[in-house]
């Protein structure tokens, strides 16, 4: 909630011409409308889609099979 709460605050500044740079993994801030993402994987820094980042995807795949993601995860342990 307080992620969506700062989305809100940085979206309304943005709007009077503020503007940051933020670094995070957090799909929820990089989901602030009207922003350029970019991405730093593999040594390479480019601009990206929202849905092009590993962030967004690992969530949605989590989100969408949450048991089958966690089956998966504690294969591992």
């Amino acid at each position: 909630m307080r992620q969506l709460t700062l989305l809100i605050q940085i979206a309304e500044m943005a709007k009077k011409g503020s503007q940051f740079i933020i670094v995070t993994h957090s799909p929820v801030l990089l989901a602030i409308p009207n922003s350029s993402i970019w991405s730093f994987d593999n040594g390479e820094i480019h601009a990206c889609e929202y849905e092009d980042t590993e962030n967004f995807q690992i969530l949605k795949m989590f989100v969408n099979n949450r048991e089958s993601f966690i089956n998966q995860l504690l294969k591992f342990c």
